[in-house]
């Protein structure tokens, strides 16, 4: 049976593991790097948490490990069950389990988590991306409004990022949105703390747009180990006091690109799609 693995912070109980019997000599940070090199064998670990047993039990700890694949956690509490792995004695291992009435909204992984999880799955070269648009929304409000209103030293850095995701061995393409607003005070701040906000911004957009373009992507991981790719786009939710300026900054910036080619003009209109795509890579 193939397995769905969502580019979203793992919640289900069976991906998280309980570990405990862990011995009391090592600190919390050590336990962390012995277990997360233990366990990251079995496959890609989103976290690994360290706890001190409770009051009433013996000194010790304890510790949370969340998997993004199901069968990777399964596999690793087989193995690792009643082992002793990295101490004298064996440490017990559990898969988590959670009251079914319980129910957690998914979260999508940061930019940073998603390359990573594309890097385990897809490989390094197996994925690329690409800046459609990079634009600060903060520079269009000031020239709208320079010559109606006084500036104020209150003031908004507002980005705005398009880009696109690239699967070539699954001939699959992603298309995701970031905007971001970072208060600045230009009367406080100096130019450098303005310059550096302004790059953090910018870093900040084009992350989010890249999270949001995994967001649409689905690793299907078949029994044979082969890995498959599964596009769901949908429409997307953007906050109520962007959608005026969103929808305005599209509209200019189509225009343009229709005179470097047909295909560019595909890249935003992405952003609506509604089918459904099951691709697997092409054999040679």
């Amino acid at each position: 049976m193939a397995e769905l693995v969502p580019f979203a912070v793992p919640t289900d109980s069976d991906k998280t593991l309980l570990v405990w019997e862990l011995s009391s000599g090592p600190t919390a940070e050590a336990l962390h790097h012995s277990l997360f090199t233990a366990f990251s064998q079995f496959g890609l670990l989103y976290s690994v948490r360290v706890f001190p047993n409770a009051a009433v039990a013996q000194p010790g700890f304890y510790a949370v490990i969340k998997f993004y694949s199901a069968l990777a956690a399964h596999r690793a509490q087989k193995a690792c069950d009643r082992k002793l792995l990295f101490q004298t004695s064996p440490v017990k291992v559990h898969l988590g389990t959670r009251h079914k009435a319980v129910q957690h909204q998914a979260l999508p992984l940061n930019g940073s988590q998603c390359q990573e999880l594309a890097n385990y799955y897809f490989g390094f070269n197996g994925w690329s991306k690409r800046i459609i648009k990079l634009q600060e929304l903060s520079d269009l409000e000031e020239r709208e409004n320079g010559d109606t209103m006084v500036p104020l030293p209150k003031q908004s850095l507002k980005f705005f990022c398009a880009l696109e995701v690239v699967l070539p061995s699954y001939d699959c393409k992603s298309t995701g949105i970031g905007l971001v607003e970072e208060p600045v005070n230009k009367m406080e701040e100096g130019p450098l703390s303005c310059l550096m906000k302004r790059k953090t911004a910018q870093k900040l957009a084009i992350q989010k747009a890249l999270s949001n373009a995994f967001q649409k992507l689905l690793i299907v991981v078949l029994e044979s180990g082969k890995i498959a790719v599964e596009y769901r786009p949908s429409e997307e939710i953007v906050d109520v006091r962007w959608e005026e300026e969103l929808h305005g900054l599209i509209q200019i910036s189509c225009s343009p690109w229709k005179q470097h080619g047909q295909e560019e003009n595909e890249y935003l209109a992405d952003f609506s799609l509604e089918e459904e795509e099951f691709r697997l890579p092409e054999l040679d």
